[in-house]
């Protein structure tokens, strides 16, 4: 059994987990989907809290990977937008924790992830918006938009479309603000 074999399982229950919740995340469908046994998922997780910690620490890392291709945009539209869309999976992800922020593990998790994910979006939002907000307005703003957002998302809804429509929407909510 290789790295390789324990990857799989992690991306699949990943994309489990980040579209139907926790809810949905059973060991036997997972290892249909997988190709692997039963027994393949206790061989390398011994149990299902396991492997939530194993997801958990994947999505820590996915934050990272966007954070640095965020720093690399200079606008939201289309660059900022393109990242999200890469990233779908990761943001219903980000979804599902903010839905169970209830369990300690999994808003600590929502913490880290907003830090790291979210520095990086208003930096490119301040550059993009050119207003002349100071950074803690913007971060007001941005925390109320985050809520907002993860409440509207689902598979559906992260389009390029929608989510044009949508910042350019918190645009006029910023320029308002002023």
């Amino acid at each position: 059994m290789t790295t390789d074999t324990k990857d799989i399982w992690i991306k699949e229950g990943y994309k489990i987990f980040a579209i139907s919740g926790q809810g949905n995340l059973k060991i036997e469908p997972l290892a249909k989907m997988v190709g692997k046994s039963k027994s393949s998922f206790y061989h390398h997780f011994a149990d299902i809290e396991i492997f939530i910690e194993l997801l958990l620490k994947y999505h820590i890392e996915q934050s990272k990977i966007i954070a640095q291709k965020e720093k690399q945009a200079q606008k939201i539209d289309p660059e900022l937008i393109n990242i999200l869309l890469a990233h779908k999976i990761d943001l219903l992800f980000n979804r599902q924790l903010r839905i169970n922020q209830n369990i300690e593990l999994y808003s600590s998790t929502l913490d880290i992830s907003n830090r790291i994910v979210g520095d990086a979006f208003v930096n490119v939002w301040v550059k993009d918006l050119g207003l002349n907000l100071s950074r803690k307005q913007l971060e007001g703003i941005f925390t109320l938009a985050l809520e907002n957002f993860f409440l509207q998302i689902n598979t559906e809804t992260l389009n390029y479309e929608w989510l044009s429509k949508y910042f350019q929407s918190l645009k006029k909510i910023a320029i308002a603000f002023i």
